[in-house]
């Protein structure tokens, strides 16, 4: 059996994300949605157990997925999980860079793990958390690049940093 991690920081979690998820399960047995729970690169808009549970309410199409959140080296965590792939997705080339120098890295602390690149489709491309995050947190505008329930989050965040908060 084998056992890929997807791992990333899904702050938060996209359509893109979860048509990687969906190529990933077709492709191995068991994957792992490993939600990290720092990123010193970047600031999180959700808590790890906010973008677990996010990640989490998305899963019913995938039967052979679960969701967890790790923290440390995503090497020591593939090995406690017996994962011997990561799957990664890729959108542009700009992208490229970023993740053949972490696929590297990865491979020399743990030649046995390989690392897969998967592209989602093409709606996706232009599609990232971050970009998410700027857009909805600066209006409600419906971007249907998110599921359902991130862009209830977004819009609740919205409300009460505009001070509609009804309490």
């Amino acid at each position: 059996m084998t056992t890929a991690l997807y791992p990333g920081t899904f702050d938060p979690v996209t359509k893109g994300h979860l048509d990687v998820l969906g190529r990933a399960c077709s492709l191995f047995d068991e994957i792992i949605v490993a939600v990290s729970e720092e990123n010193n690169s970047k600031n999180t808009l959700f808590d790890a157990d906010s973008r677990v549970r996010l990640v989490e309410e998305n899963l019913y199409p995938y039967s052979n997925a679960t969701v967890e959140s790790f923290s440390g080296l995503l090497v020591d965590y593939a090995l406690k999980k017996k994962a011997s792939v990561l799957v990664r997705g890729l959108r542009a080339v700009s992208d490229f860079e970023y993740e053949f120098q972490m696929a590297q890295m990865n491979r020399h602390l743990d030649s046995s793990l390989e690392t897969v690149f998967l592209m989602p489709n093409e709606k996706y491309f232009y599609t990232s958390s971050q970009l998410i995050k700027q857009v909805h947190l600066f209006g409600e505008r419906e971007t249907d690049l998110v599921p359902e329930n991130v862009l209830c989050e977004l819009r609740e965040i919205n409300r009460l940093d505009r001070g509609y908060d009804q309490t």
